[in-house]
């Protein structure tokens, strides 16, 4: 529904270099859920009502809102890992509906790779917090969405025990930050979804406070201070994202155009964070890091 914080430069820079500059040959209107998930219905809704030409949707919960909202208007989905798995698409290749858009990661081996580096960077990890977005785990039919099921052969392959920890809003980290010291766990993990994005500093800094290596699937936590990261430029998908607008406003229709999956990964390491951890990162991790933070 709105591209927010540093999403924004990209994606309207996007829209620029395919032509369309906003407040002259087209409009942009912004709505922000402030990061309440419960009003996203609202304003999906909303969007319907003004009958608008597209929907841009960041994240896995406006995009499933949206897609509940309306069958009609086109909707472009931007840093959404399980687009199949969530209902939004019939498939990639041919999404049969009124949704497509970017994906945020290549598929579901994405999760196996973050689990890979943990146990490279960290070996003797047993227990690892997993931190999602509890308002994206649902299906647009509304069933419930457990991604959780895509880490387990990553899991058994390593001998890894993973529990998950929802976050919804800004108040749940004290909670989940409380359960994560007294299980304990050895490491955390996040994708980066809308509501651990917007908490990454926290998120990043209780890790380090307690000495947990801290895998992300997003550079912005790597710059936060967290110790790797593993993912898709973000700034290239955005951009990306913009190409659907720009094709659906000249007549295209949104079953026609394939949902696009990154192509270029990003491996950063954050080498401050990993001497302050007492890790030192292997030499084959740092041959293929394409950032190092010193």
């Amino acid at each position: 529904m709105s591209p927010e914080g540093s999403v924004r430069s990209p994606f309207v820079q996007g829209l620029r270099e395919r032509g369309w500059v906003p407040g002259q040959n087209v409009r942009v209107e912004t709505l922000h859920s402030e990061g309440k998930a419960d009003r996203l219905v609202e304003l999906a809704a909303e969007l319907v009502r003004r009958q608008v030409d597209v929907i841009w949707c960041p994240g896995p919960p406006s995009a499933v809102a949206a897609a509940r909202a309306t069958r009609t208007i086109p909707i472009v989905f931007w840093g959404v890992a399980f687009p199949v798995e969530l209902g939004l698409v019939a498939s990639l290749g041919r999404p049969g509906g009124n949704v497509t858009g970017v994906a945020h990661s290549a598929g579901p081996e994405i999760v196996t790779k973050l689990v890979e580096f943990v146990k490279v960077v960290a070996p003797s990890t047993a227990r690892l917090a997993g931190l999602y977005e509890d308002s994206s785990i649902q299906k647009v039919s509304g069933e419930p969405f457990r991604p959780s099921e895509f880490f387990e052969p990553a899991l058994r392959q390593f001998g890894i025990e993973l529990r998950r920890f929802a976050v919804a809003t800004h108040e749940d980290l004290d909670r989940v930050f409380t359960q994560i010291r007294a299980w304990p766990a050895d490491a955390i993990v996040a994708l980066g979804d809308p509501a651990t994005w917007r908490e990454r500093q926290r998120i990043v800094d209780f890790a380090n406070r307690y000495r947990l290596p801290g895998i992300f699937g997003m550079k912005d936590f790597v710059l936060a201070g967290g110790l790797l990261s593993y993912g898709p430029d973000i700034a290239e998908t955005l951009r990306g994202s913009t190409s659907y607008i720009d094709r659906i406003l000249k007549g295209a229709k949104a079953f026609e155009l394939p949902v696009e999956q990154p192509t270029r990964f990003e491996l950063v390491v954050n080498l401050k964070t990993a001497k302050a951890l007492g890790l030192v990162i292997p030499q084959s991790i740092l041959l293929r890091a394409d950032h190092a933070i010193e």
